[in-house]
């Protein structure tokens, strides 16, 4: 009865966590079932080829969840898997939530020097992934190396009003801003109205860094300025670095200071 909650990080496995890779071989020998987006499942079919797969499409978040509640309830052995970090953007959540709804006593399992007994409740282990934000930042330069904000575009499970409001805060207060969702085949005027937002608080020439597909085949990196934001190439896996007052272009990169210089001598 345990039920494991794993990020895939880019879904590469080179960018995979070694806890990670160890459970998805594991779980074959106990119950051989994993549950997850068919997009993260292809990533990462090889480790997971011979299992039973339980897969849903996009919009079928809770009905994924409860469907692997239910295999570990059963004494099986489940990997949900979430590309990223399962606890930003992803099913961590979703999971206390339901489990929280039907009283279910949820026994953690890292860091437990003895195991624990069936009685107990569902054994539960979040095991983290490199986040796309990470990823992201890695390809772009160094972007978040001071403070920074991650707000999502998507208001299919956020009202609009409410990021407005965040993503004006944030550029008031000077985060650098990352932008996830930032654009899809129906969600096409968010990423503009997000520009308008923040070039009221920011310089039109404010550097920015756009990354799709980090650490996968269709990766792309490319790098603009806050003005001209909207025309570049964005898609449900593109996540946007936009710039603070203090972040600066450096050839192909782009980095935030920490502030250093100002207190040494650099």
């Amino acid at each position: 009865m345990i039920l494991y909650v794993i990020g895939t990080g880019p879904g590469n496995t080179a960018y995979m966590s070694g806890r990670a890779i160890e459970i998805l071989k594991e779980v074959d020998c106990v119950a051989d079932c994993v549950a997850g987006y068919t997009t993260y499942i292809d990533l990462i079919f090889d480790l997971v080829k011979d299992k039973e797969i339980i897969s849903t499409g996009m919009m079928k978040e809770v009905e994924r969840v409860e469907k692997a509640i239910d295999q570990a309830l059963a004494g099986r052995s489940c990997a949900l898997v979430s590309g990223g970090d399962p606890g930003i953007y992803a099913m961590a959540g979703l999971v206390f939530e339901i489990c929280m709804q039907r009283g279910i006593n949820l026994v953690r399992t890292q860091g437990k020097k003895s195991q624990p007994k069936i009685e107990d409740g569902l054994f539960l282990e979040i095991v983290p992934g490199i986040p796309a934000l990470a990823a992201g930042a890695a390809l772009a330069g160094a972007p978040l190396t001071h403070d920074f904000a991650a707000i999502s575009l998507s208001d299919l499970l956020t009202p609009w009003e409410k990021i407005e409001k965040r993503l004006t805060c944030a550029a008031m207060a000077d985060f650098v801003i990352v932008l996830y969702n930032p654009k899809s085949k129906k969600r096409t005027w968010q990423l503009k109205r997000a520009q308008e937002l923040i070039l009221e608080h920011r310089k039109a020439m404010t550097p920015v860094s756009i990354v799709t597909g980090a650490m996968r085949e269709n990766q792309q990196v490319s790098f603009t300025t806050l003005d001209k934001m909207n025309t570049g190439d964005v898609g449900m896996q593109t996540v946007v670095f936009i710039g603070s007052s203090a972040s600066l272009r450096y050839l192909d990169f782009l980095f935030t200071p920490r502030g250093y210089s100002k207190k040494y001598d650099i």
